[in-house]
């Protein structure tokens, strides 16, 4: 088994964890920030635009059961990378859209997947930053499974149940089955 780990931002971190949850070869999915100035930021900081992180996943996979690049393609179909600072009626810096990369591999990666996956799927010049991995901060438990823990929840049943949805339909072929809300 060959593990990575990949650490994307694009909107709310309950939305991305959720998808990638689903995925043959992810093992594990942790909401958590990344990109601020201040050391083990909490929720209010973040939200406030006062410690500069983002919202982000952790994401720990099986590079031999699912490739960086199909990871990537995951990422471009669950939110906009189109839009600065915004995801839906989500809004602030903290949503942006971003790739942390790891390693020189990865960079090279991402930068071809934003120039031919990308934008073959958006008209509108894609924003989404590339930017080294930089210390990651798990967020609050609250924060951790959360669609798992709260499917009925409102923002879980207009935000994420839409996106589950259009993963389950364009790459039904990834996801690990059974999995307890496919």
């Amino acid at each position: 088994m060959s593990k990575e780990k990949a650490t994307l931002g694009g909107g709310c971190f309950w939305c991305i964890e959720a998808v990638f949850q689903l995925l043959e070869g992810v093992e594990k999915v942790v909401s958590g920030y990344c990109g601020g100035h201040i050391e083990n930021p909490s929720y209010r900081e973040v939200c406030s635009a006062t410690s500069g992180h983002i919202e982000v996943v952790e994401i720990t996979f099986d590079s031999e059961k699912i490739s960086y690049p199909e990871l990537l393609e995951v990422f471009w179909t669950i939110h906009d990378p189109t839009t600065r600072d915004r995801q839906g009626n989500d809004k602030g810096s903290q949503y942006r859209s971003v790739i942390f990369y790891h390693n020189e591999s990865q960079k090279s990666l991402a930068q071809q997947s934003i120039s031919e996956v990308a934008t073959q799927l958006y008209d509108d010049p894609i924003v989404t930053e590339l930017r080294p991995v930089e210390k990651f901060y798990a967020a609050e438990a609250e924060h951790q499974d959360f669609y798992q823990t709260n499917p009925s929840y409102g923002y879980c049943r207009v935000m994420i149940d839409p996106k589950i949805a259009k993963i389950r339909a364009k790459f039904m072929n990834r996801i690990k089955s059974p999995h307890k809300y496919v």
